[in-house]
């Protein structure tokens, strides 16, 4: 996520690393390529433009204190006000029993599938009863997938197919919410490939029917510039008051997250990082500026981590690592609980400095490959693996779809690991850790431009 805007952004304050001091001259280069690498992340020009005056006039005539370098005193300033910049403060939804969101937007934006996430988000952080409530009577097969969504989510459902007026079908859903029980009334809504009279209308007219607590527009973050411009013309229209910025995991450059909040004054609320329901997540400030930073995200890791991950099972493998007992049916379960937390991308994303590293399709691919070997072994092979010679490797190797010689480098990456874990038990294990520790100190938590 983000990546090329963190990347350029690096590069353009590297020049700060031998410096002394900060002055205008070696500022103003700094920030020049900065400029550079917000435009070419199709933020909004005038946005970029006051954005490096703000950091510019903060940088000239700071004293750099001793304790870091003038490159880490600018991504501080930076880090402020990108904070600034994409919405300081809450961004958080009214919340109130019964809850009313109706969700606007373009054709192709991820309405429906937000729809889904949004109610599954709040279902499980608040409690609440949800129903969705499909208005979009005009993309085929709409209704269906969001019914679909619905049941997957295990939240309730109502539309009416034979229906042509929208706003019929929108109170329709406020009494079924009532009968029901549900205190979430989620609207999907109809988009258009473009913003037309039609479309506004229709929007407005349900507006004043359903009478919504949270009117929400869902933004493709790969439109860039565009996607701000849309904001502004539904915020115009129909006084939106949150953004669901979609598409994050693609190859957005960031523009329209950073443009947002200035350009429509309306908080980015939360962000879609993918297909699966989970890939939702609420947007902090930040927590982002930290990510675009390059100094990761490990709130966020931790609570993905908290959400997905059995707390007794957690500490049932720390003790079996503890005693060097680790086994590949532990390494079995643990992949599967890293691939409850989202894509590789998305959780090293969130560790700090390794926003350069290229975790893609390949490594989701070899896990995937490592898991079915696994799986292709017996109970008794898994918990010893050097039964695997000859018939059962090619047995493995057959079950799992890949070549005797994969088995055998999973085999080796795990003995490997078995002996790391061996060494962590004695005392070579705690001067390895002080030894990292000290590196950690050294080097400290800001990466060192």
């Amino acid at each position: 996520m983000l990546e090329n805007l963190t990347d350029k952004i690096g590069s353009a304050l590297r020049s700060l690393r031998g410096a002394k001091q900060l002055t205008q001259a070696n500022v103003e280069e700094s920030l020049k390529e900065v400029r550079k690498a917000l435009l070419s992340a199709d933020v909004h020009f005038k946005v970029a433009r006051e954005f490096v005056s703000k950091v510019e006039a903060a940088c000239i005539g700071q004293q750099v204190l001793k304790s870091v370098t003038p490159g880490q005193q600018v991504i501080k300033i930076i880090n402020d006000e990108l904070v600034q910049l994409l919405g300081e403060g809450s961004t958080s939804i009214e919340e109130k029993r019964p809850l009313r969101i109706m969700l606007v937007g373009l054709h192709g934006s991820g309405k429906t599938t937000s729809a889904g996430k949004l109610a599954n988000y709040l279902s499980k952080k608040n409690d609440y009863n949800s129903l969705l409530v499909g208005c979009d009577i005009y993309r085929p097969a709409a209704i269906d997938q969001l019914e679909t969504l619905a049941k997957s989510v295990g939240c309730q459902f109502y539309s009416d197919r034979e229906e042509k007026d929208v706003v019929a079908i929108g109170q329709k859903g406020l009494h079924a919410a009532q009968s029901s029980g549900a205190n979430l009334i989620i609207f999907d809504t109809a988009g258009r490939l473009q913003i037309d009279t039609d479309l506004i209308d229709e929007i407005k007219q349900l507006k004043a029917a359903v009478q919504p607590d949270e009117i929400l527009l869902v933004a493709d973050a790969a439109l860039g510039q565009e996607a701000v411009n849309v904001a502004k013309h539904f915020h115009e229209a129909v006084n939106i008051t949150g953004i669901i910025l979609t598409k994050l995991d693609g190859d957005a450059r960031g523009g329209a997250a950073l443009s947002m909040k200035a350009i429509t004054n309306s908080s980015i609320k939360f962000i879609g990082l993918g297909e699966k329901v989970d890939d939702f997540e609420v947007f902090y400030p930040e927590r982002m500026a930290s990510r675009i930073l390059g100094m990761g995200d490990i709130v966020s890791l931790v609570e993905k981590a908290q959400d997905t991950v059995d707390e007794k099972e957690a500490e049932r493998m720390a003790e079996k690592m503890r005693k060097a007992e680790f086994n590949l049916d532990d390494f079995l379960k643990q992949m599967q609980q890293v691939k409850k937390m989202g894509s590789l991308s998305s959780i090293v994303g969130m560790l700090p400095g390794a926003s350069g590293m290229d975790i893609g399709d390949a490594e989701e691919k070899k896990m995937a490959r490592s898991e079915a070997m696994i799986q292709s072994m017996t109970q008794q092979e898994r918990e010893l693996p050097r039964l695997l010679k000859g018939t059962r490797l090619k047995r493995v190797a057959n079950g799992s779809g890949v070549q005797v010689r994969d088995v055998n480098a999973l085999l080796k990456q795990f003995s490997q690991m078995q002996k790391m874990m061996k060494m962590m038990r004695g005392g070579k294990g705690r001067k390895m850790m002080q030894a990292m520790q000290s590196k950690m100190k050294e080097s400290g938590n800001i990466p060192n431009f």
